[in-house]
């Protein structure tokens, strides 16, 4: 097993991450949960999963009850938040117990949030199920849901009290999950460490045709990546955890004309999101073309969209600009932007004018 612990002072917790984890997630819990039960939070994509969980628990005596809800960034909504803070209630959910959240982003974000607002704040437990949620959104407590403004527009910080990652439940993913979730692990390479990024381009094909070597590999340096920025800058302020969100400004436009659907994946907006703002950065003399170039090719390389073009996103500029003028970082009425002077050297840059986005964008093969 590895473990990764996020220092948070009183509100750290560990990560632990291993092959067939989650058949053995009760004695992981035990020491957590006590004697009270749990509501595992599931999404009708891992019902296979739910069954192990649900075995697991049992053979470690903790009592539970499940809730299963739809798949999909749909159910990132006020009804589905509505719905389940009302069945967490109906099961008599006290401040002091922990709910599970079993599943992708989705329902992670979903159940942290409505766990940080149901009686101020209640205990969960997160076992991510796709790639993109093991290496990401499991793990730093941001939680929410989508609002029609835009993603991730209404939610808290609230952190789990323990993240569980089994690599092996990565075997029933769709391929596109797996690229989609490879997305957020090469975006580390290119946050701050280019060697890392080169690991990816050497390795990436055999992780993404599901080596177990390399996919434990990619996923315990991701969260070891995350939790260290995390830990340095818990809620955003001094401006290091805004790192994370290299690709995100362009990549949630891109998922906002799409509708939030599974037109455009996340993590497939994250990539032609990076893209874009290595593209920006090479074509107004941040960063070198080479570097740029080298960005896009290993995203088509792994069957990613390097940009608008190969997203599918055919909104005019000036739509795409306007989703970026609702997006949450918005202050005193200017977007930073994750750009980058290199591979491995992402900055904020709090310079740049959305009218000169827009033009960049507009131009032909982005």
């Amino acid at each position: 097993m590895t473990t990764v612990t996020v220092a948070l002072g009183d509100r750290s917790y560990d990560v632990r991450i291993e092959p067939g984890l989650l058949a053995r997630a009760g004695e992981a819990l035990a020491p957590i949960v006590g004697t009270r039960p749990v509501v595992i939070v599931a999404d009708a994509n891992v019902v296979a999963h739910l069954g192990t969980l649900t075995a697991a628990l049992d053979a470690a005596g903790i009592r539970h009850a499940e809730i299963v809800l739809p798949a999909g960034e749909g159910s990132k909504s006020w009804a589905t938040l509505e719905r389940l803070t009302d069945e967490l209630l109906a099961l008599g959910v006290e401040r002091g117990d922990h709910v599970v959240a079993l599943g992708g982003g989705v329902i992670g974000d979903l159940v942290g949030f409505a766990t940080a607002i149901l009686k101020r704040g209640c205990g969960f437990v997160q076992i991510p199920t796709t790639l993109l949620s093991q290496v990401d959104s499991s793990v730093g407590g941001k939680t929410g849901i989508n609002a029609r403004a835009g993603k991730n527009l209404i939610g808290a910080f609230h952190q789990p009290k323990i993240v569980l990652i089994d690599p092996d439940v990565l075997d029933t993913l769709p391929a596109r999950q797996v690229r989609a979730g490879y997305a957020e692990v090469v975006k580390y390479g290119l946050i701050d460490d280019a060697g890392f990024f080169a690991w990816c381009e050497a390795n990436g094909a055999a992780l993404l045709a599901g080596d177990p070597d390399a996919r434990v590999h990619a996923i315990a340096h991701a969260v070891a990546a995350k939790a260290r920025i995390v830990g340095e800058d818990e809620f955003e302020t001094t401006g290091r955890r805004a790192l994370l969100n290299l690709g995100h400004t362009f990549g949630h436009a891109l998922e906002a004309e799409a509708g939030f659907s599974d037109r455009l994946l996340h993590g497939e907006a994250v990539a032609a999101g990076c893209g874009l703002a290595f593209a920006f950065s090479a074509a107004t003399g941040r960063c070198s073309a080479d570097d740029a170039a080298r960005v896009a090719a290993h995203w088509r390389d792994s069957g990613l969209p390097d940009g608008l073009a190969a997203s599918g996103i055919t909104a005019p500029p000036a739509r795409l600009v306007e989703h970026m003028r609702h997006d949450k970082k918005m202050a005193a009425g200017t977007l930073p932007f994750l750009l980058a002077h290199g591979i491995g050297r992402t900055y904020l840059d709090k310079t740049v004018a959305l009218d000169q986005v827009e033009a960049f964008i507009g131009e032909p093969g982005r």
